[in-house]
């Protein structure tokens, strides 16, 4: 997995902590990791979501049950990887 950043508007610069769907990510502001945002590209424009922790966690949960389930053993570790340092 490549670090992807991105720059709201408010809060500075953002770290991308997976990809959701072809259009969706899932980023943390970078140092602090204590907001959580999903970013929608469309056209060209970024939409910015602010999402709570608990609403961060359950996405990236289901993200990883959906690699796991597809068979993709080494993306889905690393994202267990970042999951445990984000949220535990």
């Amino acid at each position: 997995m490549t670090e992807t950043y991105i720059n709201h508007p408010t809060f500075g610069l953002l770290s991308r902590i997976c990809i959701l769907d072809d259009y969706r990510s899932l980023f943390t502001t970078l140092y602090a990791q204590r907001l959580f945002f999903v970013i929608t590209t469309t056209n060209g424009s970024n939409q910015f979501e602010m999402l709570t922790r608990a609403d961060a966690r359950m996405l990236v949960e289901t993200r990883m049950r959906h690699l796991r389930r597809e068979g993709h053993h080494s993306d889905y570790e690393q994202l267990q990887h970042i999951f445990k340092r984000t949220f535990a």
